[in-house]
């Protein structure tokens, strides 16, 4: 698997991280959005981690670049940033999978491998806020339509059920077991999910 990472601070563990793995080449590791984008001219990855904290652009638009030039290529959104309009903003523009920088070196790894193989890894944590984002859909619904019965979830309560279980912090492989479903069906879930929430 081809990898290219654009992180400013972070830029030396992930190409460390990389370079480590015997099934990954790094195929680049650059420090800015224009560098970035330098390098997709010439080359296309089949993952980019891009860190949203770019010193030179909002790195939203780098995801979305990334997807325009190289639409084959998985985006692996790995930062710092939790807040809801980052963790939106990037998957509506196209990420494949949304890690925070204090995941272990192991866990952005297996991610690398979760999003080449059809997966959407994403931390607990940004899992809780997509879980309240929905929550708080369908309350905005219930008081601008009080009188109407409230349109049902996107989510099917299998989908909410392993949502839940990814935002406690369990694994795709622990979630499975917890269901009683194949790791595969979890990743499938996952990707209706993002499917589904746009």
């Amino acid at each position: 698997t081809g990898v290219q990472t654009c992180a400013f601070r972070s830029l030396h563990r992930f190409s460390g991280v990389i370079t480590s793995a015997p099934d990954m080449s790094l195929i680049g590791a650059v420090p800015s959005g224009c560098a970035g984008l330098s390098l997709l001219a010439t080359t296309c990855p089949d993952v980019a981690l891009i860190d949203l904290g770019l010193p030179d652009m909002d790195g939203t638009e780098l995801v979305r670049q990334v997807r325009q030039s190289c639409p084959h290529a998985d985006v692996l959104v790995v930062t710092m940033f939790v807040d809801d309009r980052h963790v939106l903003r990037s998957i509506e523009a196209g990420a494949s999978g949304y890690l925070l920088k204090d995941s272990s070196d192991q866990r952005l790894l297996d991610g690398i491998r979760e999003v080449r193989a059809g997966g959407a890894p994403i931390s607990p944590s940004i899992a809780r806020k997509v879980l309240q984002q929905l929550s708080m859909a369908q309350a905005e619904l219930r008081v601008v339509k009080p009188d109407a019965t409230a349109e049902p979830s996107p989510l099917t309560s299998r989908e909410h059920d392993i949502l839940s279980l990814i935002a406690k912090g369990l694994s795709f492989n622990e979630v499975g077991e917890r269901l009683d479903i194949s790791v595969f069906t979890v990743v499938t879930h996952v990707k209706k999910i993002y499917r589904k929430l746009q």
